[in-house]
């Protein structure tokens, strides 16, 4: 029997640690890696091309909706289920606009968890019932608050998306640049085409445009009122 190989992408360990636990009872199943960011789980993908990359949505330095863009861009054989605590219409139709298979809440049961990832290896998408009830009377039509912000964000770049994170997680230019390996006037001409792009003139508002859109959580910048 062929075995279902996963990838684990959550900055928690100790819920990784959870996940790895629960997937190695199944005997259709092993886990292959764990990153512990969106930048590594595209790494790992690369190099090892699992068939399922169980993705935790708010992650440092890469989120995991732009991780699973870049991941599907690199290997599109890979099928990318989105693991996150929040449930809004604009966290679950971010996650269908970057190419995800399914969404699942954290409080999912082990049971719903493994049969998300057979799906979803299937290529059929997987969502927990409380989402799919909420889509299904939705009709699957996108909210149009969360309209709104899929379109802003189909126009970003995903160097403008990396550079909007790290710039909502509160990093300076400088910063940035260090960590995307960039130079500071390249920044600055990343952060003025997303201002430009997203109608947006000072960093309050990117962070909060950032929270919005699921691209981090709100616990991520306490700084920025």
């Amino acid at each position: 029997m062929k075995l279902i190989t996963v990838l684990l992408a959550e900055d928690h360990m100790i819920v990784r640690e959870g996940f790895r636990r629960m997937l190695e009872l199944e005997n259709d199943m092993e886990v292959v890696g764990e990153a512990q960011d969106g930048r590594q789980a595209v790494a790992l993908v690369k190099k090892l091309h699992p068939a399922v990359v169980l993705m935790d949505i708010a992650m440092p330095q890469l989120n995991g909706l732009e991780a699973t863009r870049q991941i599907l861009k690199a290997v599109p054989a890979t099928k990318v289920l989105i693991l996150s605590a929040h449930s809004d219409d604009a966290y679950v139709n971010s996650a269908v606009e970057s190419g995800a298979m399914g969404f699942l809440l954290k409080q999912t049961s082990s049971h719903v968890v493994c049969e998300a990832i057979r799906e979803v290896q299937k290529g059929k998408t997987y969502f927990s019932p409380s989402i799919s009830r909420r889509r299904d009377r939705l009709n699957p039509q996108l909210p149009d608050r969360a309209g709104r912000l899929n379109k802003k964000a189909a126009q970003l770049t995903s160097r403008e998306m990396e550079v909007l994170q790290l710039i909502a997680e509160g990093k300076a230019n400088k910063e940035t640049a260090a960590e995307l390996g960039i130079g500071m006037k390249t920044v600055e001409k990343h952060r003025e085409h997303l201002m430009q792009k997203l109608a947006i003139h000072d960093t309050a508002g990117l962070t909060r445009y950032a929270i919005s859109a699921g691209i981090i959580e709100s616990s991520v910048q306490l700084t920025i009122v």
